[in-house]
């Protein structure tokens, strides 16, 4: 403790900082109160320096433990990153430094015991959503786009399960991840889009549920009641905290809420993953450790990712960069799309729409969301606004995370 300000040895003889001992007091006779009390509090600082001195290691021993326990949560997703490696020439490049693309993939797994409570466990596993986020370079916006999983898209030769490979085929979009996982998913967006995906995240519904929890649930707004046995739900109208379970039900029902479309369905995902990100920053959760650890234990338990962000460190790198963008600079929207001409019940690209908003990600060039709908093209209608005119900057439907649904 010697090496420690305040502890160590006794004041030695002829330290200026010694009191005297006044004329004339006998050896063995107390000094003066004044050089009592100076005594007394160079006590208390040595004392109090060695009790900082262990506290700061215990938690330091705590903290080196909960982030080994975080960091163990998360798992590299090493088979992915190898069959990309294998088609590296095949993908596109990143044209703008420092711009950064992350596939976030919600999985519909029924393995384990809290998965299974939501289906049979097939021995498959589809995207039940899938996002494509854009982060721009200057991390100053961010973008999330989804893509239906009743999109009708060119599915490329996969790595399947078994070892075998599958054929390239044009089939349903969330075939790519029953058929060949992550991998799969992340190069037929790149085919689709020309975008470059830098990083990947797989979800389940435990994961998601818990991180709902995790912040004591999420505030939304009903116009009408909810009434739905398979979703297990039932809401009154107005103003709902939604904790993980009924969070579950709401973003998954398709069926028996709105119109029954998976444009209704991806709306309401998006409403909700808006009123996530308020919740988080109305709660300061970045910023409070006590709030925070819930909350990374709940994302990283069920999370699969890429190597680079397997990490704490990966992932904190990742949450440092978009932290203080504004909310009015998060924004939520559907790839532009409308009924598929062979199949109204599947969908398919609107273009020159499309093209354009895919331009706009590679480019990193802002990406506009408007809540207005242009007139409807089949069962979904046209997600773009945009006119015929190239030069004109298409304004897409969708939303931000400054809307609040309550008003």
């Amino acid at each position: 403790m010697s090496d420690i300000p305040g502890t160590g040895d006794p004041t030695p003889a002829g330290d200026p900082t010694s009191t005297p001992t006044p004329a004339g007091t006998p050896v063995g006779v107390s000094a003066t109160g004044a050089g009592l009390a100076r005594r007394r509090r160079r006590r208390w600082v040595r004392i109090g320096a060695a009790i900082t001195v262990v506290l700061l290691a215990g938690t330091a021993t705590v903290a080196g433990v909960l982030y080994a326990r975080l960091d163990g949560n998360i798992t590299a997703d090493e088979a992915a990153a190898a069959e990309l490696a294998r088609y590296e020439k095949e993908r596109p490049t990143a044209l703008v430094k420092d711009a950064q693309n992350i596939l976030i993939i919600g999985s519909d797994s029924r393995a384990g015991g809290v998965n299974g409570r939501y289906g049979r466990d097939t021995g498959t596993e589809r995207s039940d959503t899938t996002i494509l986020l854009h982060l721009s370079a200057g991390r100053d916006s961010a973008t999330a786009v989804s893509i239906p999983r009743d999109l009708m898209v060119d599915v490329p030769s996969c790595l399947k399960a078994d070892g075998s490979r599958s054929e390239p085929m044009f089939a349903m979009f969330n075939y790519a991840f029953e058929i060949g996982g992550s991998a799969c998913t992340i190069r037929t967006v790149e085919g689709m889009t020309g975008v470059r995906v830098d990083h990947h995240m797989v979800i389940d519904f435990a994961g998601f549920k818990e991180m709902v929890d995790a912040v004591d649930g999420v505030e939304i707004c009903l116009s009408a009641p909810i009434r739905d046995e398979a979703a297990k739900l039932r809401l009154p109208a107005g103003r709902v905290t939604l904790d993980g379970e009924q969070a579950l039900g709401y973003v998954r029902a398709r069926k028996s809420l709105g119109n029954g479309s998976d444009t209704d369905r991806m709306d309401r995902q998006q409403r909700f993953l808006a009123a996530l990100v308020n919740k988080v920053r109305s709660d300061d959760v970045l910023l409070n450790p006590v709030k925070l650890y819930p909350v990374l234990d709940a994302a990283t338990s069920s999370l699969t990712t890429d190597p680079d962000l397997a990490s704490l460190r990966g992932l904190y790198q990742f949450v440092r960069g978009v932290r203080n963008i504004p909310t009015e600079r998060v924004q939520f929207l559907t790839v532009p799309r409308e009924s598929y001409v062979y199949n109204a019940n599947r969908d398919q690209l609107v273009e020159p729409e499309a093209e354009r908003l895919f331009q706009l990600l590679r480019t990193d060039r802002p990406v506009t969301v408007s809540g207005k709908k242009s007139p409807a093209s089949g069962r979904n209608g046209r997600d773009a606004t945009a006119s015929d005119d190239s030069s004109t900057a298409p304004a897409f439907r969708g939303n931000t995370a400054a809307e609040n649904t309550c008003g």
